[in-house]
């Protein structure tokens, strides 16, 4: 969910005051009740150790007004700790990779990022600080036969990756691709700030590691060569989309005016989209056939016939509308466990002084009893102030899987529009292909009434059969590129309808254990102080 990560840091406007206080523990011997996991009746997970402090009695002093041991000194565990192992990243890591089918639970490829670096450009530069970047260690660990040894690590720039992002994107079309982060529009003015590093090199991390754990990416050749490849990365980087514009443009009269062979398309040209390449007269040829294909009123040469497929798609589009809706709610439910988690906080410690007050004045023992009462109020609204952040925290990390989802859906939507783009390419080249074949007969036919032929004409039907040629070899390139595409969306489909169920099982249980499992601790700690207060009741009748 969108800002989860910044929901932890400030979850409590006083959490240092709250921290000092020392609690009494629910239990004599200082350990939490076991919690029965209410999805398996067979197990039950302990909540938390709690050391005690034998040594200290309970009345020395004011300031142990809250004895211990304290519940800032617990060291807690997820209710749902026992039904989730680590394992590596590659081999079959959910929680932070998107969605794939383990190959082999023997295979692993683990990646960190760690020790940000700034450097200085080997060049001039007029602007203070202007060619300065950030570095990254990137540490690689593995039993994958495609690479040369077992732990390697190389030093890296965000500019790195993405290469890597882009040299993937061309050779893996049709692929569900994990989306790279971002490059900052304000990098240069914010790569001062160590916040930002951190944050960057977080989420490196957890774009490499989702590549890892892709089972096709994880063996490519280009990431292999990010990884291992010492000193500049080897990867040719791509030509930024000016410079490519630019060059189409000087080619695009030598193709109107046939003064070169660039009307023809290139047969390998035709295996990556025309969009963003340097041939602007393919690029209007497509967007001609584009705008045929919507408004012309003529169907294609070829039309997208997978009904499933398309079912599919729309089923994704709905998916992602309402995956978009349930992390909005998520994210409420967050905050709203954060208020009432902080407002909690906040009444236990207006309880303290107020304890406080009623201690020092105290001069009847009923005036002591009753601070002694209001005593155990601030430590159970304390106690369940704690309580909430824990729960939290866990909710923050079994929820986020609805954000990185939303960030899975963005892959697929590139892997459908691959599918789109290599669809219209073949579409343009038998239009291309009837175009041709309606001109070549037209100047047969021209030139046949001419006794003894046109020698102009029979030149042009020449190069337009050269033409045809050249069109007929890219369209069958084309068309086997659209079905590889094809083919490639069909298996990440189903990778990730198997992948997104396990994901969202995992999601739900460890949500739905942990909410039972901080409402009994809190139920507790409540019972117990309502167990405390059973006298007044009697008391009143």
């Amino acid at each position: 969910m969108m800002g989860y990560e910044n929901q932890e840091s400030h979850l409590y406007a006083s959490k240092e005051e709250m921290e000092s206080l020392v609690l009494d523990d629910d239990s004599p011997n200082g350990t939490s009740h076991p919690f029965s996991d209410p999805l398996s009746s067979s197990s039950s997970l302990p909540f938390a150790e709690i050391p005690t402090d034998q040594g200290q009695t309970p009345n020395s002093s004011f300031n142990s007004i809250l004895e211990p041991p304290s519940y800032a000194e617990a060291i807690f565990r997820s209710f749902d700790a026992d039904h989730s192992s680590p394992q590596l990243n590659g081999a079959h890591d959910h929680s932070i990779a998107s969605p794939s089918s383990p190959p082999s639970s023997d295979d692993f490829l683990t990646i960190t990022v760690s020790d940000p670096q700034k450097e200085q450009e080997l060049s001039n530069s007029l602007v203070p600080g202007g060619t300065a970047y950030v570095t990254y260690l990137i540490t690689t660990r593995t039993n994958l036969p495609e690479f040369d040894g077992t732990e390697f690590s190389v030093r890296r720039r965000f500019r790195d990756v993405v290469t890597l992002s882009d040299r993937l994107a061309e050779s893996y079309r049709g692929f569900f691709i994990p989306i790279r982060p971002d490059k900052s529009v304000v990098e240069s003015q914010v790569m001062q700030k160590q916040e930002f590093v951190e944050q960057r090199r977080a989420a490196l991390e957890k774009y490499l590691r989702r590549l890892a754990a892709h089972p096709v990416i994880r063996r490519s050749e280009e990431l292999r060569m990010f990884l291992e490849a010492n000193g500049k990365l080897p990867l040719v980087r791509t030509t930024d989309v000016a410079s490519r514009m630019l060059d189409g443009a000087v080619q695009l009269p030598k193709q109107i005016f046939g003064e070169t062979a660039g009307g023809m398309v290139d047969a390998n040209e035709v295996a990556q989209p025309a969009k963003g390449g340097r041939d602007l007269l393919r690029i209007f040829r497509e967007l001609k056939q584009s705008v045929s294909n919507d408004w012309g009123g003529v169907k294609p040469p070829v039309v997208e016939e997978d009904k499933e497929l398309l079912e599919k798609k729309q089923k994704l589009h709905d998916f992602e509308q309402q995956l978009s809706n349930v992390s909005q709610q998520a994210e409420a439910l967050v905050k709203a466990q954060q208020d009432i988690g902080e407002t909690m906080g906040q009444m236990g410690l207006a309880f303290v002084k107020l304890t406080k007050f009623e201690t020092e004045r105290a001069v009847y023992d009923s005036q002591r009893t009753r601070a002694a009462d209001m005593k155990n109020v601030a430590t159970a609204s304390v106690k369940a102030s704690r309580l909430y952040r824990e729960l939290n925290a866990q909710t923050v990390k079994h929820l986020d899987k609805l954000h990185e989802y939303l960030g899975v859906m963005l892959a697929v939507n590139n892997a459908f529009s691959d599918r789109s783009s290599a669809l219209l390419t073949v579409q343009t080249l038998l239009s291309e292909l009837s175009s041709l074949n309606s001109r070549i007969e037209k100047l047969e036919a021209a030139a046949s009434k001419i006794f003894g032929g046109d020698r102009a004409r029979i030149r042009k039907i020449e190069e337009l059969k050269e033409t045809h040629r050249v069109t007929e070899d890219a369209k069958s390139s084309a068309v086997r590129e659209y079905e590889r595409i094809k083919e490639n969306n069909k298996n990440e489909l189903a990778r990730f309808e198997k992948e997104r169920r396990d994901d969202f099982l995992g999601m739900l249980r460890g949500f739905v254990v942990n909410q039972a499992g901080y409402a009994e601790k809190m139920a507790n700690v409540w019972e117990t102080v309502a167990e405390e207060t059973k006298g007044y009741a009697k008391h009143g009748s």
